[in-house]
């Protein structure tokens, strides 16, 4: 209405405008004064501004994939005391969202003939410890130059991801490559059982006799759909949610690897997790061995 009152101002005058539409000339007055000068807005509006650059700084720092939860957390873990509904509505005037997952594809090619290892989780996707479960799976990107496979590795513990490798093909070499990372990362994989799905690229004998070579537990999804691996397929579905359907479409291998990249040191290292109490994975693994080294001080 305000914006109406001065493109025809001119021309009429604002009491006469005024007097036609439901707004007196000292409100009128009141919003321009305002817009001069901002420190005449009530304390609620002044507060609503900044919270709206905050709230947006948020968003931006995080891919553009949080939602109004997570920008909610985010906000009080930086001290910016707000609460959910305020987050709610600011974000729906900036408008601005979350991303929303899609349905996911399956990518490794089941082995149903080879000889597998148990299944020595049962879907029981829970550990105590850092390095007790690690859970791999492929997940595909399409490029212009063709498709483009991604594995992971996942410690089931504080789902970081301790492995990862983007290659133009399904041999073997792209999973191997992303275990001997995880490897190279971590230290004391006594006990650790790995669990994947049937495919064939983790039942091959190169990718076996490594684990058995370093003292990892094998242990391959019985039923062969997707809850055998249900949260290695949770973490393919946030890295396609968070990166490749809004970022694409995609050159090459290169793009997606660079990309990976930066996601997974955000992922670790930045990305509030509800599973882990709305805390990055690297947060919560530093909190398990700060209170190791608590109770052995104790002792």
């Amino acid at each position: 209405m305000v914006r109406f009152i001065d493109q025809h101002r001119d021309a009429y005058g604002v009491e006469p405008i005024c007097a036609e539409l439901p707004i007196a000339p000292s409100t009128y007055y009141e919003c321009k004064a305002r817009e001069a000068d901002p420190g005449r807005l009530p304390a609620r509006h002044r507060r609503d501004a900044w919270l709206e650059v905050e709230i947006r700084r948020v968003w931006e720092e995080n891919f553009r994939v949080y939602g109004v939860r997570k920008v909610w957390k985010q906000l009080n873990r930086e001290q910016i005391r707000t609460v959910k509904c305020t987050t709610e509505r600011l974000m729906q005037k900036l408008g601005i969202q979350g991303v929303k997952r899609g349905k996911g594809h399956k990518t490794t090619i089941p082995d149903n003939l080879a000889a597998r290892p148990a299944d020595l989780v049962n879907r029981d996707f829970t550990a105590t410890r850092p390095n007790q479960l690690w859970v791999a799976d492929i997940t595909f990107v399409a490029t212009w130059r063709g498709v483009v496979y991604v594995a992971f590795v996942i410690d089931v513990f504080s789902r970081c991801i301790v492995g990862w490798r983007v290659w133009n093909s399904l041999k073997t070499d792209l999973v191997l490559d992303a275990l001997e990372q995880a490897l190279f990362t971590r230290t004391g994989t006594k006990g650790l059982v790995h669990h994947c799905d049937r495919g064939c690229q983790y039942l091959s004998i190169r990718y076996t006799e490594r684990l058995a070579e370093t003292g990892i537990e094998s242990s391959v999804g019985s039923v062969g759909d997707s809850y055998d691996n249900a949260l290695a397929e949770t973490i393919n579905g946030l890295f396609k949610a968070e990166v490749i359907w809004p970022r694409g479409p995609w050159k090459n291998l290169e793009a997606v690897e660079y990309a990976t990249l930066e996601w997974v040191d955000w992922f670790n290292n930045r990305r509030l997790l509800e599973p882990i109490g709305d805390i990055p994975p690297a947060e919560f693994e530093q909190a398990y061995y700060d209170q190791l080294g608590g109770q052995a001080i104790a002792a």
